[in-house]
């Protein structure tokens, strides 16, 4: 983010922009949306985001189709974030660390969401192995779509979020101390509009990097973002996919989107 400004570019193949681009919708044109994409910004921005589920939803080859992006892009130094949202107790919730986080792994990715809704702790395997591998993780806390709300919202004072968030900056102190961010980090909505204040998080104090979905086609700007993060701006890394993959597949006019995109982000 020092290096490159706060855009993250998601790789999001949806079934009507491959259909867009002139691909099919199978594991080669999935393969082939995804390696343009990491050609054409890979070094322009700070990391890019596979969501994972549309690479699982064409089986194993799709899943293939993940490692080769996942390998090319650490051959090239640009990093990753694994958007797979998992979340397990136990023994399962260790494989899905050594999955995504573990040194060797075919899915290893820089970084990978995590769901903490079967209690933070439940999470400790991926916390404790990222920061042994030098990875991080992004722990959903406050998402902007309406149903997150019922769950996240909930406590009041006290409420889920805000647990979440405290319980990041408890594992992120010792790299505070240290003058550096954490590697927890968290997931909070560019726009959940006054909910941080409201639930009366302290997202500067979990010294973690914040991954802030909703640029662009969902509505938040770059201003939207400073206002709404306050004093956390600083950590905040802005994804954004449809706004920019709908620009391809010409890879000069994809980096002409994000060079606009960036531009609009502040500081």
């Amino acid at each position: 983010m020092q290096a490159r400004g706060r855009l993250c570019v998601g790789i999001a193949p949806h079934p009507a922009l491959l259909a867009a681009w002139g691909l099919a919708d199978d594991a080669a044109g999935l393969e082939r949306f995804s390696l343009t994409v990491l050609e054409a910004v890979g070094e322009q921005v700070a990391a890019l985001k596979p969501q994972v589920a549309l690479f699982e939803r064409h089986g194993s080859r799709g899943l293939a189709a993940l490692e080769r992006l996942l390998a090319e892009a650490a051959d090239a130094s640009v990093l990753t974030i694994a958007d797979a949202k998992r979340g397990d107790i136990g023994s399962t919730m260790a494989a899905y660390a050594d999955a995504w986080l573990r040194d060797g792994s075919a899915l290893a990715a820089d970084a990978v969401t995590l769901s903490p809704y079967l209690g933070y702790e439940s999470l400790r395997p991926a916390l404790e192995l990222a920061g042994a591998t030098g990875r991080g993780v992004f722990v959903l806390a406050l998402t902007s779509n309406p149903e997150g709300a019922s769950v996240q919202h909930a406590g009041g004072a006290d409420s889920v979020a805000r647990r979440i968030a405290t319980a990041a900056a408890a594992d992120n102190r010792a790299a505070a101390d240290a003058g550096g961010l954490g590697s927890v980090g968290l997931v909070v909505g560019a726009t959940v509009g006054s909910a941080i204040v409201d639930l009366g998080l302290d997202l500067a104090a979990v010294n973690g990097p914040l991954l802030a979905p909703g640029l662009g086609a969902q509505g938040a700007t770059g201003a939207d973002l400073a206002a709404t993060f306050g004093p956390a701006y600083a950590n905040v890394l802005a994804p954004s996919s449809r706004e920019i993959l709908r620009a391809g597949p010409d890879p000069a006019a994809l980096r002409a989107a994000a060079g606009r995109t960036l531009a609009g982000l502040s500081g």
